[in-house]
This record gives C-alpha cells, structure tokens and sequence, in this order.
C-alpha cells in the first residue's frame, strides 16, 4: 500500500470524445460494450497502390461545422477540429460555455497531446511546394499543421487564459496531458482544466512510414479482425484517428458550482526506458516503473486495481512486453485483474488513446462494466492473463489503471478512481 501526497482532490466534471465507432462518448461507450470493431478499408486516400496496409480505424461521417464555421473548418486540419469537436462535448458535459461565474479564466487551462500535429496539412504542402513553387504554400500552413494549435484554439473559443500548451510523446501525449493538467489543480494553479488529445493521421506518410517499420497489421482482408490485442496471431496494429477530452476540477471547485462529479483522477506515473527508439526493454521496466509510480501517487496497491486499460496494441513485441510488466508489477494479483484493450475496436489512436481510454477506465468505474477486448482466435503462451476476451465483463470496479506508452521510451500510467464522497 501507498501513501497519498497531500493534496488537492482533482474530480472529472465532464467528458467527450470523437472515435471510430461512435461520434460522442455515449455512443462510443456502447459500441465498446456491443464489441463493435472500428476498422475498415482506408477512404480518406487511395491506399490501393503500393501500399502494404490499407486498412485503418477512420472516425465515420465527421461534419466539421457541426462544431465551426465553414471559413474555421477550411484553416483547421483535421486534427485540430477533432480537437474542438471533443472539447465541445466535455463542456456541455460539464455545464461550462466558458469560465464559470465567479472563476477566473486565468484559473482554467487547457493542455491537449498530438503524437503528430496537422500531418495531412504538411503533406499536402509539401505537394504544393514541390509542384507549383514556394507561392503555393498556404499562409495557414505553419499554425494549421503545429501540434500546439489544438489547446490554442480551444482556448481561444472559450476565453481559457490559464495554462496552455501541447505535449508531444507519441502514443503517451495524452495521458501526459491528463496528468500534467490535474498537477496544477492538486497545486492550487488552476482551478479548472480542459485536458485531452487528437490525432489524425491516416495520410499517406504515416500509413507508409509505420507500414515500412513493418509495425501495422497488412490483414488487409479482414479489417474488422485485424486489431487483436493479446491474441496468438497478432501482426501489428492498426492505426485509428479520434480524440478525447475530459474536463478536470478541483474538487470543491466543482460542488461549490453543483456540478456532477463523473470520477476522479487519482494517480500518474510517468517514466522513460532509456532504452530504444521504438522497442521496449524485454522485462518492462520503463512501464512497471510508471505503474508503480501512479498506484503508489494514488495511495493504493495492486489488490486495488480491478481493471487495466492496457496499451495492448496488437503488436507482438508490446503485448507480450506489457503482460510481463503487469505479472511483475501485480504478483499474485495479476491473475485477478483484467488486462483489456479497447484498441481492438477503436484501433490505436496514438497521441489521442491515452485520453480517449482514460475516459473508458472512468466509465468502467461508474458502470461497473468492463468492455470485452475482441479478435481473440488463439491463446499466446506469453500472454496469459485475463484479457476480457470472452466478452464483456462485470464487477464492481473502483479503481482503475490506464496504460500509454510511445515511441521514445515514454511511459504514462493514471490511476481513475470511482467518485465517492
């Protein structure tokens, strides 16, 4: 067991998210719970020639000016409209339209990751440039493509004038984003603080970069199967494009107002492997070392966690490495806590799974379900924990573990906790 630091309580008063298999939390939520698969055939370019994988989880019909003018979706990369999309929903969930009365806007910030920022803006100036010339670069180019435009922006809409910026760590950009955030609420910085992440990276680029690192799944007949966390006869993963929002509150902040209080965050671990640009070490160290970090920042143990939204992406390197990070970490316990990755049905999101799966571990504390983790077809030797593969599961759960880890060596883990006064 642990022991707490003392400190502000931070409380989540409000959550959206646009996904693969649904365009707001609710109906992401029971799409996980139906066990409803993500991926299809890529639409957003022609990947029919030359590419080795043409599969993909994309968001389905995203209308942009639901969300902006039309002149607003016209200079705003997809990522970043993603990014107000989910901000949006977290603050109508919460009740907000901006500072509440009587809260300084310095005292609300906002902080969203990106892995990659407006990659499809980049590429298609490049494009430009090559053909026509330095002239046909957009002037928008430079502030549509930075990673750091999505928390600008949000900012901007809302009149956020507290802390404001972007983290970058690859697949953990969120989750550093969620925990840095509830820092400067534990602090007394900020009483409020919209915290999240987006990606949008099925472009040509990305797809043929990660494919020539042979890291993606090439089941280019099956793309619905193809992301199978865990399971024996794994490939890679397969990209998803999305984002996540969760709007994070001092928890007296929030009863003072009467907002609903939906979980709360009660743990972040982060560490680095030092190790390898895009490996693991063999034994986990990097991710046991967070792990440990978020559960003894929470004030808690392993008999405590019930539920563990692994990183699980479907790769054969990472699921075997994050089972025996979690077996070290958990011990005995480890045969009682299930290990399930929602990534094989939204895909993996990148820069945006740590905050999108972060609100899954919130909604699996407040329901008590736990989503199924589908694709399974044959038992792996090196992975034989509990990994909800037989379908959804329920039991009380109050505390839960969300595991991000990326490209660098980055390593976050966040503790949820079930909302009790």
């Amino acid at each position: 067991m642990g022991e707490a630091r003392d400190r502000r309580r931070v409380v989540v008063t409000g959550l959206g998210m646009v996904s693969p298999v649904g365009p707001d939390l609710e109906s992401t939520w029971q799409a996980l719970l139906d066990g409803q698969p993500g991926g299809g055939p890529i639409t957003l370019f022609d990947a029919h020639e030359g590419f080795a994988t043409r599969i993909a989880c994309e968001v389905k019909d995203f209308d942009p000016l639901q969300h902006m003018g039309r002149k607003e979706a016209r200079r705003y990369d997809r990522f970043a409209q993603l990014a107000l999309a989910a901000a949006d929903q977290a603050m109508a969930s919460a009740g907000l339209d901006g500072p509440p009365p009587g809260t300084d806007p310095a005292a609300f910030g906002v902080i969203f990751g990106s892995g990659i920022g407006g990659i499809d803006t980049f590429e298609k100036n490049c494009e430009a440039l090559l053909a026509k010339g330095p002239g046909r670069v957009s002037p928008f180019f430079v502030p549509m493509y930075i990673p750091d435009i999505a928390p600008g922006l949000v900012s901007i809409r809302y009149g956020l004038r507290g802390p404001n910026y972007a983290t970058v760590s690859a697949c953990a950009s969120s989750a550093h984003a969620i925990g840095a955030a509830a820092r400067y609420i534990e602090r007394g910085d900020a009483d409020l603080m919209l915290a999240g992440g987006s990606e949008a990276s099925v472009t040509p680029l990305t797809i043929g970069g990660f494919a020539a690192m042979k890291a993606m799944s090439t089941r280019n007949d099956d793309p619905e199967g193809a992301s199978r966390p865990f399971d024996a006869n794994r490939d890679g993963f397969v990209i998803g494009e999305g984002a996540g929002c969760l709007v994070l509150e001092g928890l007296e902040h929030a009863q003072d107002r009467g907002a609903e209080i939906l979980g709360e965050i009660a743990g972040y671990g982060l560490s680095g492997d030092a190790h390898h640009i895009t490996a693991p070490p063999d034994d986990g160290s990097g991710a046991q070392l967070a792990m440990r970090m978020a559960m003894r920042d929470a004030g808690i143990g392993p008999a405590d966690i019930a539920y563990v939204n692994a990183h699980g992406t479907s790769t054969p390197l990472n699921d075997a490495t994050e089972t025996v990070a979690v077996k070290a970490v958990f011990g005995p316990c480890a045969q009682d806590v299930v290990v399930g990755s929602t990534k094989s049905m939204t895909g993996h999101l990148l820069g945006a799974a740590g905050a999108v799966e972060a609100a899954f571990c919130l909604m699996t504390c407040r329901t008590g379900k736990i989503p199924p983790t589908i694709n399974f077809s044959e038992q792996d030797e090196a992975c034989d924990l509990e990994y909800a593969h037989g379908g959804l599961i329920e039991r009380p759960v109050s505390y839960a573990l969300s595991n991000s880890f990326g490209f660098g060596g980055h390593n976050v883990c966040l503790v949820v906790r079930k909302y009790e006064e």
